[in-house]
């Protein structure tokens, strides 16, 4: 799973209040090249749906693609994504509990850190990747500030990344970002346009391709 984010690059982030039609947006998401979805345990459906279409999208079944839950704040709810069939779990927080549930079940956690402190300490009990959250509010800069003295670190921003500024988080370092409403806009789904979250899906994924780590 952690090979196949280095290649892809991208989270895809589906925070949803109504997940009726999470399976079309999905499909439209691995259409246009995604291969890393999350969903959000905000939505109290979230872990259901997502044991339904692990089951039945055969992206999922085979590997070339992973589904996760996010949002995930406690071992309790860490527990219930890991019984849901999550490939993957996303944090908000550095909760050192669900880094070594994660671990002894084999399923990359990807803790969320702000400060260098709460970064080592959740690389140093085994976090994979580590969620840098909120990005939007420190920017490439501070990424790189970071990584100076701790270059061994595997972060993805996440919050507030876009096509124009996605590059600049790979020019300082990061492996991987997390992306939601840039690339799920609510209006299409309003719409029900799932060609048009397809060709958004394809830009980023084409873009995440081509976007090179210094």
């Amino acid at each position: 799973m952690i090979e196949l984010l280095h290649r892809t690059r991208i989270v895809a982030i589906l925070r949803l209040d109504d997940l009726t039609d999470a399976e079309p947006i999905v499909r439209s998401l691995l259409a246009g090249g995604i291969r890393f979805i999350e969903f959000t345990l905000t939505n109290p459906q979230a872990s259901e749906k997502v044991a339904l279409l692990r089951r039945e999208i055969v992206e999922f079944v085979s590997e070339q693609a992973a589904i996760g839950l996010g949002s995930v704040r406690t071992l309790e709810e860490a527990q219930l994504a890991l019984d849901s069939g999550a490939q993957f779990i996303v944090s908000p927080i550095t909760n050192v509990e669900i880094i070594r549930l994660c671990k002894a079940r084999k399923i990359p956690v990807m803790p969320g850190a702000m400060t260098p402190t709460e970064m080592y300490l959740a690389w140093s009990h085994g976090a994979e990747v580590i969620k840098l959250f909120p990005a939007s509010n420190l920017g490439p800069s501070y990424l790189k500030d970071v990584l100076a003295p701790m270059p061994f670190l595997q972060v993805m921003p996440t919050g507030g990344v876009t096509l124009e500024n996605m590059q600049s988080y790979f020019d300082v370092g990061a492996v991987a970002v997390g992306i939601g409403s840039n690339l799920i806009p609510k209006r299409l789904i309003a719409n029900k346009d799932w060609k048009g979250i397809e060709a958004i899906a394809s830009e980023y994924a084409n873009r995440g391709a081509k976007c090179t780590t210094s």
